[in-house]
């Protein structure tokens, strides 16, 4: 438990997933938490987190397939840790409509009778990185179809992946925002700053704290020069055609189409990951694409209205692997790619066991030297 002698004056730069995390977490210590943030709490179409533009899947298994098993490791801690944090929300603050905010229903991969190899070799891959999970079923056609009764009759195959969730992000997002602001914590909105050890540098001042955690995502590449953006694109679509319990992703040779069911009858699709800073609106060549793409999956999204596009820049790392560095006065977190739902509660837990400096390495990749 903190005492009195052990609380900190802490700054936190950036409000995206992490930094919103981090400073939620120690402000239920009772640390002093001000947040810096270059953009807006509650962020407009201009300059927002990746957090805002994500799915918000939680999905280890998928993961693990593309990346490694610490992934699908963490992304085991992140399936535990999220309904214990959300059950921290105050309950009349989320919304009357749509108050449950995490879902464990798994995930859905599919694929058409032509493309069924490729649910083969996702299995293949997934017993090669994590050998020891076996949290998954095949499904035949009838199974897929008693599952999900919306999706195309036409899939015959399909893995069903139980250790897998979704949280409606954007929702969660406001949420966490309004808490903040609830706890009072000390907000510095559109605030871009530069960090040092204990030193927080705005336009207009510089100020000294106890500590400084640095959250910036891309805005930190101005110091972290081995950050990189990758540019992904989503499309919004609503319609009270269909229903989805859980994501699901259609497998195809040439890219992995993700559709994630949202409050008020909104679906979030996504499948494109490009190497590039570009921050420019979605392109033709990919909203035609994900749209034919999301027509085969069910006839019924035929008459979705598209309600936005969105593109956003994920930070990351030249091997898509969040880091930590520590060093006196100053914790830097970032890189969480993709996965930002996904190794964000592993990396805040690390983050906080720093703070304490009670020595505890909770996930030993994650921890980076200093220099």
């Amino acid at each position: 438990m903190n005492t009195k002698s052990n609380l900190q004056h802490i700054a936190i730069a950036g409000a995206g997933l992490l930094g919103r995390l981090i400073a939620w977490r120690l402000r239920l210590q009772g640390h002093d938490i001000t947040l810096f943030e270059a953009g807006k709490l509650q962020p407009d179409n201009t300059l927002r987190a990746a957090a805002f533009t994500a799915a918000g899947m939680i999905a280890p298994l998928s993961e693990a397939v593309v990346s490694d098993a610490n992934v699908y490791r963490m992304g085991q801690f992140a399936l535990q840790r999220w309904p214990q944090w959300l059950s921290d929300l105050p309950q009349a603050n989320l919304p009357q409509q749509n108050p449950q905010l995490f879902f464990a229903k798994g995930s859905l991969l599919v694929a058409h009778p032509q493309d069924e190899s490729e649910l083969q070799q996702f299995e293949n891959e997934l017993n090669f990185v994590v050998p020891e999970c076996r949290n998954y079923q095949w499904l035949s056609g009838h199974e897929i179809q008693t599952l999900e009764p919306d999706l195309h009759s036409h899939f015959l195959r399909g893995l069903l992946l139980q250790e897998e969730g979704h949280l409606h992000n954007r929702e969660f997002l406001q949420q966490l925002g309004d808490e903040l602001v609830r706890l009072n914590v000390t907000i510095y909105e559109n605030t871009p700053v530069e960090v040092d050890p204990h030193t927080i540098r705005a336009l207009d001042r510089t100020e000294k704290f106890d500590l400084v955690i640095d959250c910036r995502g891309l805005g930190a590449k101005t110091q972290l020069t081995q950050l990189r953006g990758v540019r992904g694109e989503t499309l919004h679509v609503e319609t009270s055609e269909i229903r989805l319990q859980r994501p699901v992703r259609l497998m195809h040779p040439r890219y992995q189409l993700y559709v994630v069911p949202k409050p008020n009858n909104r679906f979030i699709i996504g499948a494109t990951q490009i190497e590039s800073e570009d921050r420019s609106p979605v392109t033709l060549q990919s909203s035609l694409e994900l749209g034919s793409a999301l027509y085969t999956l069910s006839p019924a999204f035929a008459e979705a209205r598209i309600i936005e596009t969105d593109t956003n820049l994920r930070p990351a790392f030249m091997d898509n692997l969040p880091k930590i560095f520590c060093s006196p006065g100053l914790i830097i977190a970032n890189g969480l790619f993709r996965h930002g739902y996904l190794l964000a509660p592993a990396v805040t837990e690390q983050v906080l066991a720093q703070v304490a400096q009670n020595h505890t390495i909770l996930f030993p990749n994650l921890l980076q030297p200093s220099g």
